[in-house]
């Protein structure tokens, strides 16, 4: 009961916190970070950053527990009217007056050990990129906004019957370009951005379709573009091997141009009325500073949409491997993410919240 009071009492701290500095008119955000240490246990605590990268102060320093989903203080929470989450965990229940402690079972990455590997995402199932693709390629992807689309032709290897490359065909010019081959294709999908709204679960009304009874509440949408502003972005989870497990890939329809946005997995997170986004990114294998110990470790990443990125021509296949605008975290750290949400003034939805047990 007095974790409990202490996690309730360090959610509004964040709130609190936060109305000393937005008349900048800067977007904040309150992470729950875990910097691991060479020895003994350590701890998550809060901080908070403006949206541009900048630590304004850390919030929390007790280390009789673990500080994890920190949501900004319910008065603005529930004002929101809706906060996008994403992931394939169960339902997340609306807000009520006041902050509801997060379970310790339900915290992702797992806190029993500091290089503990993080588990495999059970969200994500490498697929062939088609059961008869000996026959016809992949399915083609359309830009939502009717550009161009995205299709594929055979490879150089004749012998191989995955051998499938992307092209993108202008829809305005006509005009053909080959991207290339997707890493660790053919074992890839469409990467589907699901949203679920607070506004939605809330409510829990029902209505008639087609003769049944559908809970509103229950409602989820997907999409795999991310078209906000000139940014113009669809996404793949790639498999590549047992060692680097699945990769997230961006396809930029500006520079026609995959990017890797992770050696390992990233969750793309939307921010609407903005062209950027965020991403709940993993990297296995991080050196703790002052040991020779790795962790597998998590960090909220933010992206613009002119996304840098450096090209390995001489890779088989060509990559390319993204550089995000902020990383939320100490430089050179290895730590892991335990949730975060950030308050976008003047925006909607003002808060966006990631929690830990997001895949």
């Amino acid at each position: 009961m007095l974790m409990q009071l202490m996690l309730r009492t360090f959610l509004l701290v964040a709130g609190l916190a936060l109305t000393a500095t937005v008349s900048r008119g800067d977007s904040e955000i309150v992470i729950a970070i875990r910097y691991l240490q060479p020895k003994g246990t350590s701890h998550s605590h809060l901080y908070l950053y403006r949206e541009d990268g900048k630590l304004l102060r850390q919030l929390t320093n007790d280390n009789s527990g673990q500080d994890v989903d920190p949501i900004f203080a319910p008065d603005w929470y529930s004002a929101t009217k809706s906060s996008p989450s994403f992931t394939s965990g169960g339902e997340e229940e609306a807000p009520s007056s006041s902050p509801t402690a997060p379970q310790e079972e339900s915290a992702w990455p797992a806190a029993a050990s500091e290089s503990t590997p993080q588990g495999q995402h059970q969200s994500v199932t490498a697929l062939d990129a088609m059961a008869d693709a000996k026959d016809r390629p992949p399915e083609i992807i359309k830009a939502p906004d009717g550009s161009g689309e995205i299709f594929w032709r055979k490879g150089e290897d004749k012998e191989d019957p995955l051998d499938w490359v992307m092209w993108f065909r202008d829809s305005k010019s006509g005009q053909e370009a080959k991207v290339g081959k997707l890493r660790g294709f053919p074992s890839f999908e469409p990467l589907q951005i699901r949203r679920n709204t607070d506004r939605q679960r809330s409510r829990r009304e029902s209505s008639d379709v087609d003769g049944q009874r559908e809970s509103v509440g229950e409602r989820e949408q997907a999409n795999q573009f991310l078209f906000e502003g000139p940014l113009r972005l669809t996404f793949f989870s790639c498999h590549l091997d047992s060692t680097n497990g699945t990769t997230v890939e961006a396809f930029d329809f500006n520079k026609r141009k995959l990017i890797q946005l992770s050696p390992n997995w990233a969750t793309p997170i939307p921010l609407p009325g903005e062209a950027e986004f965020l991403t709940l990114t993993e990297n296995r294998y991080v050196e703790i500073p002052g040991s020779a110990k790795t962790a597998n470790c998590s960090y909220v990443e933010r992206w613009g949409t002119n996304i840098k990125e450096t090209c390995y021509e001489q890779h088989e296949p060509p990559y390319c491997e993204g550089e995000p605008k902020v990383r939320y975290a100490r430089k050179g750290s290895a730590a892991i993410c335990y949730g975060a949400s950030m308050y976008r003034l003047g925006k909607d939805p003002a808060v966006i919240t990631i929690r830990s047990e997001a895949d």
